[in-house]
């Protein structure tokens, strides 16, 4: 049982012994009693509390220590905020209770907000139900904040029903899928989709009465706004699955965007929309109301510290120039930091606690120089301050029942617990300071995870290694890359601080010197420039840890700078799909974004009538899209189209190995691998050339298939994942750890994580192939391998969750192209469900699978499993092309050459099937490609 599973089961259980009277006066599990009964650390309780809070499995009590219950035995819905888990849906009940005007309160309503305001006002008020509103905004501006004030402006001056809800719904969520993404808003017919299987009410339907809001609407496709547009203009609408409009719903809609409207939405959406709010960026509004702002957001923590903050001004000015990027949002996320670690230094204070510029992280002391870099700005502020701000509990402005940047746990409850336990243990104030500091970066820095790239990684690498080592770094790097004359990626920051982590944990434990090798001495040799980067490196520590550095980190550093400088920079290999139809190569991309979710995969459409110059010209336009840095796979559902390569090659200088018969499971295959095999273009396109489907063959019958009657037996050696660094020791034993925790919390136990050195690398890695299977690889510099590669900056930004799914998906495909005598009917079902559209694969597969047992009788052919599911796959992608008119095509002279074919008599039989049954027969092009599967398939065995 996972983790999150035991946690709801026992609060499900300790929920059912709670009398009502009991729940009503707040009884509930509580964090601190589930770490007990479970012996789970509580960092772990209160983030799967969270995650079931969220998905409406669980309830939140409101008040000290918070409380947990299940849904069904909640006497009071209102102490709890239940969010559905997907898509993001908010509804927003109504407060009945609120008399005074949400927008009189608001910070800059007589102000920077003043316009806004009263267009807002204008919007809600306008007879006979209100006008269409599109709010744009910046991220963090506070466009979610703003619509929430408009709803409770409509609930108070009973615009809106008091019982009708705000609905929320993020885009955002379904960008990749818009079927999916349509059926949420609109509903669903049964039988829609695979696994519809009812009629279902979409948003529109539950927001009757109410309103709408779409955040990040420029996400939304432009089927979905014409869709809207025309529920705007008709006030009707069809569920997915339907063809009349026959729905009917008064909902007021209300849409934000951090895009320009112009080049994002249809103009034809823009132009139903009368209203258009645009918010200011943080830095745009007048100093008072930034000041205000900030005062705000300091009380609200003053409420839930129950303790009164004191800021000198220093803090306010830096936390005020600290906003960059993320405008209120980023503010907030820095206020919440700032408090939480005050709060951890004044525990033991009853009156109050006072904040210093001392006390801030430098990403927020250096708020202070951006501040003064402008002068007018800076003296607008110092102008309204007060040497200390003082800020106690209810002295907020206007405030929201629900706020999308607000912390979903008490984060002072933790600190509080945690401390406690910590000082138990033994450790001194400043110790606990350290370990709890880390904590506090961990919550904020997961919630907030819109925030800048580079910031965000910062602080995921400082839970593991110290701020010190990490500026220091940053230092070292200046000066290493002035003097070897090239600059490195953000793996220099990484991959150096890690070391220098491990290094000074070895000076704490008194094991300094480490033996060098001849091999390594050898290797040294070879890079005389970095020796010299990595002396100066030594000088660095030397002054900054005033030890000692023997002669061995020197040339560990070396190879460490080596390694690094021979990393790639480009991005992932593209790939762009060419096909013949007016939406062949379309919907085959369609299909695979839907599965993975690919950005790097384009699709070019060419009708029959098309020119071969034009189509050309649209193929390049395309690879120049696709391309990252490191070359495009060409997938065409031709040969002649293979001659394009060298000719893009030399007209753009980019890389370009085209493969023919392009298929959705090829298509499939090739955007897997771009993401599992580290930007190598030749190698993708050799994996790929090698992929005929998830089939071979099997049958002696006839000459060109008599290899294809057996699989040689190959020894099963044990799984393994390599881990390299410098060394083979400190940080890719981190690794290990790291994955090996991601491996124990899905119960997988056959998959050894071995670390190595990238010393004598490439011998290591051969004695290790003899003993296992290595699967996959990560560290400092990439292996000459063909497995999965994912960077040691990648893998520590996300704990190694990334990496661990390309290590699943490497597992499950060699699973799936492993022969195996129990693969079913049952499994062929699941795949045609998970790559075609149009068909209904629980009605197809009897017949399809009578189709193979025809052709195998006909042919007198004995077809492994793997075979007939890769036959029956290619067959049913035929059935929907010709379904839907998109067929593929063959030249005049493949197609005459398919009655020579030793397979036609059976295939043309087997169509027969097809015909009866389903009255749709195969053209000769698809029948030519049928054809060629089982030629395929024997050239691979014979070679």
């Amino acid at each position: 049982m996972k983790r999150i599973e035991r946690i709801y089961s026992r609060v499900v259980k300790i929920s059912q012994q709670l009398t009502p009277e009991e729940i009503d006066h707040g009884a509930g599990a509580t964090t601190k009693q589930l770490v007990a009964d479970l012996g789970i650390v509580r960092p772990n309780v209160s983030k799967a509390l969270n995650d079931l809070v969220r998905t409406g499995k669980l309830i939140k009590l409101t008040g000290r220590p918070v409380r947990y219950i299940t849904p069904e035995l909640a006497q009071q819905p209102k102490a709890a905020s239940v969010s559905t888990p997907v898509p993001t849906v908010v509804k927003t009940p109504p407060a009945a209770e609120v008399t005074t005007d949400f927008f009189d309160k608001m910070i800059g309503a007589q102000g920077s907000l003043k316009n806004q305001v009263e267009q807002a006002k204008a919007a809600m008020l306008y007879p006979p139900k209100g006008l269409n509103t599109l709010i744009i905004g910046p991220t963090g501006s506070g466009k979610t904040f703003f619509v929430h004030g408009m709803y409770q402006f409509s609930s108070v001056h009973k615009i809106i029903d008091t019982e009708k809800p705000l609905i929320t719904f993020n885009c955002a969520d379904y960008a990749h899928n818009p079927e999916l993404l349509m059926s949420h808003l609109f509903g669903y017919t049964k039988g829609a989709f695979t696994g519809a299987n009812e009629d279902k009410d979409g948003l529109i339907q539950e927001a009757e009465g109410g309103m709408l809001f779409l955040d990040e609407v420029h996400r939304l496709p432009p089927e979905g706004q014409e869709m809207i547009f025309y529920f705007m203009d008709h006030g009707t609408y069809s569920r997915l699955g339907e063809t009349a409009k026959t729905h009917h719903a008064n909902v007021r809609l209300v849409c934000a965007t951090t895009e320009n409207p112009e080049s994002s939405l249809l103009e034809t959406f823009v132009r139903r929309i009368p209203i258009t709010i645009q918010l200011p960026a943080f830095n745009q509004r007048p100093a008072k109301e930034r000041l205000q702002l900030l005062q705000s957001l300091f009380s609200l923590e003053a409420n839930r510290i129950h303790k009164q903050v004191q800021i000198s001004e220093d803090v306010v000015k830096a936390l005020l120039g600290s906003v960059t990027y993320g405008n209120v949002g980023q503010l907030k996320s820095n206020i919440q930091l700032v408090c939480a670690q005050g709060f951890l230094r004044h525990m033991q204070s009853d009156d109050s606690i006072m904040i210093t510029a001392e006390d801030l992280p430098a990403t927020i002391q250096a708020g202070i120089a951006t501040l003064a870099s402008n002068r007018d700005e800076l003296g607008e502020v110092t102008k309204l301050l007060e040497p200390v701000m003082v800020i106690g509990p209810d002295q907020t402005s206007a405030t929201l029942q629900q706020d999308a940047y607000e912390l979903p746990y008490n984060l002072y409850e933790i600190i509080g617990d945690k401390a406690a336990i910590l000082k138990s243990e033994g450790l001194d104030q400043e110790h606990i300071n350290n370990f709890i500091t880390t904590d506090i970066n961990l919550h904020l820095k997961s919630f907030y995870h819109e925030t800048a790239i580079d910031e965000q990684a910062d602080n995921k690498l400082a839970e593991i290694v110290d701020h010190d080592i990490i500026d220091l770094t940053k230092e070292i790097q200046g000066k290493v890359q002035q003097l070897l004359g090239y600059t490195f990626k953000r793996n220099f920051v990484y991959a150096v601080s890690l070391h220098i982590s491990s290094f000074v944990k070895r000076i704490q434990s008194g094991k300094l010197v480490r033996n060098i090798s001849e091999d390594l001495k050898g290797m040294v040799a070879d890079y005389p420039k970095e020796l010299e980067a990595a002396y100066l490196i030594k000088q660095e520590l030397e002054t900054h840890y005033n030890v000692p550095i023997p002669k061995s980190e020197v040339y560990y550093l070396t190879i460490l700078l080596a390694s690094l400088r021979s990393v790639q920079v480009a991005g992932k290999v593209g790939v762009v799909v060419a096909a013949h139809g007016s939406s062949t190569a379309s919907s085959m991309v369609q299909v695979v974004n839907k599965l993975l979710s690919a950005d790097n995969l384009l699709a070019y459409d060419m009708p029959i009538e098309m020119s071969p110059q034009i189509a050309y010209q649209g193929i390049v336009e395309k690879v120049r899209q696709a391309d990252n840095g490191n070359g495009v796979i060409l997938l065409v559902d031709m040969g002649s189209l293979s001659t394009f390569s060298e000719r893009i090659y030399e007209e753009t200088g980019i890389k370009v190995r085209t493969i023919d018969m392009v298929t959705t499971a090829m298509v499939l295959e090739a955007v897997r691998k771009t993401e599992l095999i580290d930007n190598d273009l030749n190698i993708i396109y050799s994996e790929l050339k090698e992929f005929h489907g998830y089939s071979k063959v099997n049958g002696d019958t006839l000459p060109s298939v008599k290899a294809l009657t057996a699989e040689p037996a190959q020894q099963k050696l044990p799984r393994a994942v390599v881990a390299i660094c410098s060394t083979g020791e400190g940080t890719a034993v981190r690794i290990q750890k790291m994955i090996e925790q991601q491996l124990v919390d899905q119960l997988i136990d056959d998959v050894a994580v071995i670390p190595i050195s990238v010393v004598n690398m490439k011998q290591t890695l051969y004695d290790l192939s003899q003993k296992y299977h290595i699967i996959a690889a990560t560290g400092i510099v990439k292996p000459d391998l063909q497995v999965p590669f994912v960077a040691l900056d990648r893998l520590i930004q996300d704990d190694g969750r990334d990496f661990f799914e390309q290590v699943m998906a490497e597992i499950d495909h060699e699973e799936l192209q492993a022969t195996t005598p129990n693969l079913t009917k049952e499994l062929c079902e699941s795949y045609m469900k998970d790559y075609f559209l149009y068909l209904n694969p629980h009605k197809l597969i009897d017949i399809l699978w009578r189709y193979a047992d025809t052709l195998s009788d006909t042919l007198k052919l004995s077809f492994t499993e793997t075979f007939r599911i890769g036959l029956i796959l290619h067959v049913a992608g035929a059935l929907e092309r010709t379904l839907l008119r998109q067929t593929v095509t063959a030249t005049a002279v493949e197609r005459a050459t398919i009655k020579q074919s030793p397979y036609y008599t059976g295939i043309q039989a087997s169509n027969a099937i097809l015909q009866e049954q389903l009255q749709l027969s195969l053209n000769d092009d698809e029948i030519y490609y049928v054809e060629q599967l089982f030629d395929t398939q024997a050239q691979k065995s014979v070679s």
